[in-house]
């Protein structure tokens, strides 16, 4: 496919408009007529910028998904290169400040979680796609996690910790309407800045007692 062709304005109608069926209904769930009605176009612009519905799917994880996951690593690795010392309270701070303050836009972090969430709990052939664009980001963690552990723990119990804070990060990035009604708090600056703060010092007090657990007993 030609530069071109990935600048045509039908190809990215296409993809946008998807990308948010994709995202509120799931890949099986969204027909190709749906798709190209609300785009405006005949099933033949499917057809030649992408071959098939699996095909779109596809693209909208490569061409969206990870460039926007790429985004979020690169903010986190960012803020731990501003820090003089890292620690377990500095990297968690980075993980949540890239994430509830981050590059994505409102519309941009809706739909990603939306299409992040449906695939890891109804997996396509997209899942690979999302496994690798997860990764550089849980690596990264994983080795900072590993080095501040004063016993060695195995894999295994590190991968659950680090698990263990991206949910609490993840939750509070995408369920902002249930966290609004439940605290009565509007998703400003301030609040996130709380948020954040709330995160690590949660997730601290985890790890300390996690520490004073046996390799054999985690």
């Amino acid at each position: 496919m030609s530069q071109t062709d990935k600048n045509d304005p039908t190809r990215e109608r296409l993809l946008d408009e998807a990308e948010i069926l994709f995202a509120q209904k799931g890949f099986h769930a969204v027909s190709i007529r749906e798709i190209t009605s609300v785009a405006q176009c005949n099933l033949a612009a499917v057809n030649y910028h992408f071959g098939n519905k699996e095909n779109l799917y596809l693209e909208i994880f490569r061409s969206r998904v990870v460039p926007r996951a790429q985004r979020l690593r690169q903010t986190f690795e960012k803020h731990l290169a501003a820090e003089s010392e890292l620690s377990p309270s500095t990297v968690i701070y980075a993980l949540a400040q890239a994430f509830l303050l981050g590059p994505l836009s409102d519309k941009e972090r809706l739909r990603h979680y939306q299409l992040m969430m449906r695939e890891i709990s109804e997996p396509t052939g997209a899942f690979e796609i999302v496994e690798q664009a997860i990764r550089p980001l849980f690596d990264t963690l994983h080795g900072h996690f590993a080095s501040f552990m004063p016993t060695p723990l195995k894999d295994k119990n590190i991968s659950l910790m680090i698990l263990s804070v991206i949910a609490q990060v993840l939750y509070f990035n995408s369920a902002r309407q249930m966290v609004k009604r439940i605290t009565g708090s509007e998703y400003d600056v301030q609040f996130k800045n709380e948020l954040i703060n709330h995160i690590v010092a949660f997730s601290l007090k985890g790890l300390s007692l996690y520490q004073g657990e046996k390799d054999g007993d985690a």
